[in-house]
């Protein structure tokens, strides 16, 4: 009995399933654009974004230019949001933004092309375009609607994006570091590298982290040096020793920080007596 009662649901479900097509299918067929622009709002309330979406996929440019062309375009792109289509949907954000910027939506609309970005940014040691273009698309946002109830999550999720464009440059600079000697001085490399990251984020959460690779890069550079240039580096690392300890006196990296100091010193005392 409950075999058959199951098989009898299963015949139900698919006869509407079956049902539900064929009704999509004439109405694709119909060209009844009035239907179309009907039937597609009703599959957007109902969160089916595939069938809605490629009904407004041809209504937006059938009503380009007429009253409706606001609220098709907006919810065409909040279908392609809701499949997923980052790319295509933050597009259309920004072509609503640009077609009708003083709609009540717009605002929504430009933050959204900036999370679409946000939802496009790659794991750091990837290409980080669409992080940039995220950060400069919140950015906007702000500068357009600094008054509007988005700005302290825009700013959160901006600040997120930066720390990961710091990681970023942190791995590439970690990277000259490890590559060490291979095919020329990466250690210089590695120094700029962090330096130029400080310069650009100075406030980031990886600062520490930089700070004691420019230290040691500097060091290992120092010690690899030839004869006529080792005295000027060893300094140099004694310098960046004491500007690295005064801004992170309890850093994580104190002890190593110490050896390169005392090993550097003990360079240092080495020419001085040479040149006694």
């Amino acid at each position: 009995m409950r075999l058959r009662n199951l098989s009898v649901l299963i015949l139900v479900i698919a006869s509407l399933f079956v049902g539900g097509c064929s009704k999509y299918q004439k109405l694709l067929k119909s060209q009844d654009y009035e239907l179309w622009y009907t039937e597609a709002l009703s599959y957007y309330e109902q969160e089916d974004y595939t069938r809605a979406s490629t009904l407004l996929s041809q209504l937006v440019n059938i009503y380009r230019g007429t009253d409706r062309a606001e609220e098709l375009n907006y919810v065409y792109a909040n279908c392609l949001y809701g499949m997923n289509n980052d790319l295509s949907a933050g597009h259309y954000y920004r072509e609503f933004v640009k077609n009708f910027p003083a709609s009540d939506k717009a605002e929504e609309c430009l933050y959204m092309s900036a999370i679409t970005y946000y939802n496009m940014s790659p794991k750091p040691r990837l290409d980080q375009t669409p992080t940039e273009q995220a950060i400069q698309e919140f950015q906007l946002f702000i500068n357009m609607y600094p008054n509007s109830p988005r700005v302290e999550e825009a700013t959160r999720l901006m600040d997120e994006l930066r720390d990961k464009l710091v990681y970023k440059s942190y791995l590439n600079a970690k990277l000259y570091y490890d590559l060490g000697d291979y095919m020329g001085n990466n250690y210089m490399s590695a120094v700029i590298a962090a330096e130029n990251s400080l310069k650009e984020f100075p406030d980031t959460k990886y600062r520490e982290e930089l700070s004691f690779l420019i230290l040691e890069s500097k060091y290992i550079q120092a010690v690899k040096s030839v004869e006529e240039k080792k005295e000027e580096r060893v300094r140099e690392t004694i310098d960046e020793y004491y500007t690295f300890i005064n801004e992170f006196p309890e850093s994580q990296y104190k002890r190593r920080a110490e050896r390169i100091l005392n090993d550097s010193e003990d360079m240092l005392t080495g020419y001085k007596k040479e040149e006694v």
